[in-house]
């Protein structure tokens, strides 16, 4: 059979244009419109963004019904720092769990997003000391405990909704009427039934211990608040005489200033250089001391000389040496760094300025020798300042119990980690725990209910206030310190549902299903939450763990204020949109996997929210008032048609898989390739041959199709991009009040097309393929051009029946379908697996031209390939040019052959039509 179509000069135009105007009352934005071409004009992310935000907030679409019948779904989000801004890993965060609640709300469950912000202890403290100092020249202790709480809250009030205004901004969909605040009443009742119910269970303790101390913070700090870093510096060998005989015992140490805590020498016992000195005292340098030499495992032959001082008030080692020897502790640092009586002369000084001093003296007496040393240093998380150990009386939770029920609840997986790699970082760290020191010695915090009375001695720790001693009926003093921050932040999945009120939320919506956080925080706060849940609800606060990785700068280097390369999450916004960012984030990398930021990506995500308008508005442009969202019937479908139905079936089946396995940069970019290739570059244009042709009776299913497809397609984008997928569902016909309550895309069977997928893959193919060849003989679009095409007699009907689409997007002159044909004789021809392709030349190309250029072209690729094949075979260039050079030379040989290559191809072709043979 032979299709032969003339075709006359006429075309309509591609791009249509529709007025702009619209309704600007955010109120009627779930309101259908009796002319929906003007509810789309120009997009204005920065109107449109803060209408719906709004219009959502007010039409309580984000409330969690706890009547509902629905099965819950539920998150609670990390808080942040009240004191805190939106960064750009925040933004990732949230924009993950604002994807899962958005998705599981439109497939029909009760979803709960708590948000919620951290009263933030040492920052906040911190914060409004500096400025109480640089404003009053204030200290908080010459403004008094309660002046200075007032003056925390109030701050508190004044600026901290910043980072709850930058979370809408983002367009997060919680419920902002359960919003918590870790200082909330609820939330510091369970805080204080926590602390007494461990208390009286024998799992909170106080007592004196080595503990992590910011002389600047003045402050106790868990062992993660401590930042390690590797350091520079010396360590010195100082001699020590022995007091009854001559000579003397050298003993090696980086932290000469606390030698005056020294209360004992030790050595290895199968050190056989020392083993005849233990029981020997020595006198300690620098003052009237004599102190023991002893014998203990702990110390390293190899360290050193083999010889260390012990000094348990300063160092957690020397810690548990001393109790195995009951050894005294003495204490010869005060809280702010500067040392005390014991040091004699050099009592005052601040530390570091101590160590100084204190090495001159004994440099001067002959006692000292130093040597280069790099060793880990700790450094407060919050200031910078280097770490002391230091003996304190402080509160701890005996971990051991609590960590054995936590290890077991991942291990059965009642816990999983997301990626699962992650299992063993937390695994770990409970495997080798130590007790948390849980007292800081703040004012700005959770006050720890414990009180002292001086009349007998007696310790109180109570649900409420005690005024006097229960024992004796005496005055009693609370406790002057306060909780770790993230002491109540590990109560937070339950504490914010009312726990201990079982009636609350806490019935209905705990345990909670994710968890989304970086993987910084697993010891801070994930695995505390897992045991703080089991000890107390019997049950782990979540089923999945999401850890996703760091967002970095574009050489791959974490943002830091040094670096200057700080990205503002809300100025990204302001220059492109929410959904732009959005996108970004969340297609950027795999969970686990660190991302890097780049400016491109956000216009590349940008660009997709312009195709999607446009899009939106030609769909809109063509539809008539009796169109709707309904799929019709396929027996009235075009080819076109049931081909983009059959995309977007398997584009839903494979998202949504891919989403409930937390696969968000897979899905994303999966609707993403939908969106702009099957929809915007295909099927749009594909639609105009029924929507612009004389067949009035196909018109009809092409715009419902068209409908139906955009509002399917809008819905599955929706919880990565809500704003622009939300403007325009409401300009289409539609049920319900907001896109983000519609239901969830699901695939029918009917919607499958095996057969009509491969018939425009076909067809597609055979449009490339001519596209391809115009492009090669630099044949524009817009010159017709005669084309002629022999399939194979199986896809004849295939191609007959598409016959509308090639012309319509191959502008030919002609167009012939016949497996016996003639090629054209001056021609440019490809061959498919099912059809050969023929571009007629004539009239188009100068031939001779053409080849007289490509011979030109050889000559200058046959010259550059034999220099390069000459100097690459010269041995003594390639044994003397560095090996980089040799590579680049290589590199260029082979791209010049492949070019090589291609114009011979090119010039046979052009040959061949010369010689009227085609050029196949």
């Amino acid at each position: 059979m032979t299709v032969n179509r003339e075709k006359g000069t006429d075309q309509r135009a591609t791009d249509q244009t529709v007025a702009d105007g619209r309704d600007a009352d955010g109120k009627n934005a779930g309101q259908k419109s009796a002319n929906r071409q003007d509810r789309l004009g120009a997009y204005d992310a920065a109107e449109l963004e803060q209408r719906l935000y709004g219009w959502w907030s007010e039409r309580g679409f984000f409330t969690a019904d706890r009547n509902s019948s629905k099965k819950p779904y539920t998150i609670v989000m990390p808080p942040p720092n009240v004191t805190g801004v939106l960064h750009i890993g925040h933004a990732l965060d949230n924009t993950i769990q604002d994807l899962l609640i958005r998705m599981k709300r439109m497939q029909g469950y009760d979803a709960l997003w708590v948000p919620g912000s951290d009263h933030a202890g040492i920052a906040t403290q911190t914060r409004i000391e500096a400025q109480l100092l640089k404003e009053e020249g204030k200290t908080r202790h010459e403004l008094g405990r309660a002046a200075f709480l007032e003056r925390v809250w109030s701050w508190k009030e004044q600026y901290g909704d910043v980072i709850r205004s930058q979370i809408r901004r983002l367009g997060s969909s919680c419920d902002w009427t359960r919003e918590r605040f870790t200082m909330d009443p609820g939330l510091s009742q369970a805080v204080r039934e926590v602390f007494v119910s461990l208390y009286e269970r024998g799992l909170i303790y106080r007592g004196k211990y080595i503990i992590n101390w910011c002389p600047r913070c003045e402050t106790a700090l868990s062992d993660i608040e401590v930042v390690h870093e590797e350091v520079s510096g010396e360590l010195f060998h100082i001699a020590y005489p022995f007091a009854a005989m001559a000579g003397s015992l050298t003993v090696a140490t980086t932290r000469p200033e606390t030698m005056f805590g020294d209360v004992a020498v030790a050595v290895n016992p199968h050190d056989e250089r020392y083993r005849h000195i233990v029981g020997q005292f020595l006198r300690l340098p620098l003052t009237d001391r004599e102190i023991p030499v002893i014998a203990d495992e702990y110390v390293d032959p190899e360290f050193g000389t083999g010889a260390v001082k012990i000094t348990p008030a300063h160092d957690p080692n020397d810690f548990e040496v001393g109790l195995r020897h009951r050894l005294a502790a003495i204490n010869v640092m005060d809280k702010d760094g500067r040392l005390g009586e014991q040091a004699g002369v050099f009592a005052g000084l601040d530390r570091f300025a101590a160590r100084k001093k204190i090495v001159e003296e004994l440099t001067v007496t002959d006692q000292l020798a130093k040597f280069a040393h790099s060793h880990s240093v700790g450094h407060c998380e919050r200031c910078g300042t280097v770490v002391e150990p230091w003996l304190s009386t402080q509160w701890f939770v005996r971990m051991q119990p609590l960590a054995e029920p936590a290890k077991e609840v991942v291990k059965n997986g009642a816990v999983r980690f997301v990626p699962d790699r992650f299992a063993k970082t937390y695994g770990h760290w409970l495997d080798n725990i130590r007790d948390w020191c849980i007292s800081r010695q703040l004012w700005w915090g959770h006050r720890i209910p414990a009180f002292y009375c001086a009349q007998c001695g007696e310790t109180t720790v109570s649900r409420t206030d005690v005024a006097a001693c229960p024992q004796c009926g005496g005055a009693v003093q609370q406790d002057e310190d306060v909780l770790d921050t993230w002491f109540s932040s590990a109560l937070w999945p339950f504490s914010t549902m009312g726990w201990p009120d079982e009636e609350a939320d806490f019935a209905r919506y705990f345990p909670t299903q994710v968890l989304s956080t970086g993987f910084d925080i697993i010891y801070f706060w994930v695995a505390r939450m897992i045991f703080t849940s089991l000890a107390f609800t019997d049950q782990a606060p979540f089923q999945d763990v999401l850890m996703h990785g760091l967002v970095r700068d574009d050489q791959g280097r974490k943002f830091s204020k040094s670096l200057g390369n700080g990205v503002d999450p809300m100025e990204i916004i302001d220059s492109y949109s929410a959904d732009a960012l959005r996108f970004m984030l969340v297609t950027g990398a795999a969970l686990g996997q660190d991302m890097r930021f780049y400016t491109e990506r956000v216009e590349q995500a940008q660009a997709l929210v312009t195709k999607i308008w446009n899009a939106a508005r030609f769909v809109l442009m063509n539809m008539t008032p009796d169109t709707t969202s309904v799929l019709p019937d396929r027996r009235r479908q075009s080819l076109a048609d049931r081909y983009i139905v059959h995309q977007l079936a398997r584009t839903v089946e494979q998202a949504t898989r891919e989403l409930e396995a937390y696969q968000f940069a897979e899905a994303g970019k999966r609707i993403y390739e939908f969106f702009w290739n099957d929809v915007c570059d295909w099927y749009i244009e594909l639609s105009k041959v029924s929507l612009y042709g004389a067949d009035e009776e196909s018109k009809a299913p092409t715009r419902q199709t068209l409908c139906f497809v955009l509002d399917q397609a809008l819905r599955l984008l929706h919880p990565f991009m809500p704003f622009v997928t939300e403007e325009i569902w409401q300009a289409l016909p539609h049920d319900g009040e907001t896109i983000m309550r519609a239901a969830w895309p699901t695939v029918a069977d009917a919607a499958i097309d095996d057969q009509a997928f491969a018939n425009m893959s076909l067809v597609m193919d055979v449009i490339r393929a001519i596209r391809a060849l115009r492009q090669e003989q630099n044949i524009p679009l817009a010159k017709k051009a005669a084309l002629t095409l022999r399939p194979n007699a199986s896809r004849m009907d295939a191609l007959r029946d598409a016959a509308p689409y090639i012309e319509r997007l191959c502008n030919p002159s002609t167009l012939v379908i016949d497996p016996d044909a003639a090629p054209p004789a001056e021609r440019a021809t490809t061959v498919l697996a099912d059809v050969e392709v023929s571009l007629s030349l004539a009239g188009l190309v100068d031939i001779e031209a053409e080849r007289e250029r490509l011979d030109g072209e050889l000559s200058r690729l046959d010259f550059e390939v034999e220099r390069l094949r000459g100097r690459l075979a010269n041995d003594s260039f390639v044994a003397r040019a560095p090996a980089a050079v040799v590579d680049r030379e290589r590199e260029k040989l082979r791209g010049y052959e492949a070019q090589r290559a291609k114009v011979k191809g090119e010039l046979r072709r052009a040959l061949a039509v010369a010689s009227g043979q085609g050029a196949e």
